[in-house]
């Protein structure tokens, strides 16, 4: 399964050709029906829909194929309709026309005193017959399937590089912990042979037996007070955890975003608490790289499905 990203645009377009048929005979329209569909992060999906007047009871519709295909973001439709004539009426087909002559025959034959049709009568009835809206509306839900599957393709695209970047710095991450790791047993037996010498000038000082041992219990005291304090092996344990959890959901895919949001915070707990713990200059650097890599994975997570 794949990794989405939130973030996506896609739009469609449809020209309708409007036919005749064995009833009545419908204009020629170069008017085009446009969707345009913009995605952007959110916790929950957020579904917001512009229409013109004419397509609004096609929003229950495109609500329920949207909710389908989308789980979270916050979703932007945009339909509109477009002349392709500049602003001039459709040509009336030649049957139309033939049509409202008989018509208008039949009614001249009945009521002399009634006006001939002038040119715009004629386009008037013809716009009114060739029902526009329940054209577009017939084409709207195709033409939304189209944008939906371009949108989902632009997220798709944009979730596998989310997903080759959380790689990489899970990949840098596991590089630094492997560095921290050495360099604990390191400062634990410097600080024993600190503590050891100071125990050593202590028996030298010292008078007598008693003095000794306690100086040497003092010593042993700091010694292992000081390796508690600095030991970060159940910080890197549980940072490793984390990332393997991170790698296993990028390939698992699917609705991953706010269980990789909760293991950045946990990162992030664990990058902070070693810099705390941290006892050597080498040891506060790899905490402040790991806390700049965590942070560039925040930032992307929030855009992840």
């Amino acid at each position: 399964m794949s990794v989405y990203s939130m973030t996506g645009y896609a739009s469609a377009q449809s020209q309708p050709h409007h036919k005749a048929n064995s009833e009545e005979s419908q204009i020629v329209s170069n008017d085009r029906l446009g969707i345009e569909i913009r995605s952007v992060n959110s916790r929950f999906l957020d579904l917001t829909f512009r229409l013109p007047e004419e397509l609004r009871s096609c929003e229950p519709a495109l609500r329920e194929k949207l909710s389908a295909k989308l789980k979270r973001g916050k979703i932007e439709l945009r339909a509109s309709i477009e002349s392709g004539n500049a602003g001039l009426p459709g040509e009336p087909s030649t049957r139309l026309l033939q049509r409202l002559n008989a018509v208008q025959d039949n009614v001249k034959a009945w009521l002399p005193s009634a006006a001939v049709l002038s040119v715009a009568d004629v386009i008037r009835l013809a716009g009114d017959q060739s029902g526009p809206a329940s054209q577009w509306q017939k084409q709207l839900l195709s033409i939304t399937d189209q944008a939906l599957k371009a949108l989902l393709s632009a997220r798709e695209r944009e979730g596998a590089r989310l997903a080759v970047m959380l790689q990489e710095r899970v990949t840098q991450l596991r590089a630094l912990a492997q560095q921290a790791g050495p360099l604990i047993p390191q400062l634990v037996a410097q600080q024993r042979q600190r503590f050891l010498d100071r125990w050593n000038e202590a028996m030298n000082l010292a008078e007598d037996s008693a003095a000794t041992e306690a100086a040497q219990d003092r010593a042993l005291t700091e010694a292992t007070a000081f390796a508690i304090r600095i030991d970060v092996a159940e910080e890197l344990t549980r940072l490793a955890s984390h990332l393997d959890e991170i790698e296993r959901l990028t390939h698992k895919g699917g609705e991953i975003g706010k269980r990789l949001d909760f293991l950045i915070q946990e990162l992030h707990r664990e990058a902070n608490t070693l810099g705390s713990k941290s006892a050597a200059l080498e040891l506060t650097h790899i905490s402040v790289d790991m806390k700049v890599l965590i942070e560039q994975m925040r930032e992307q997570v929030q855009n992840i499905e």
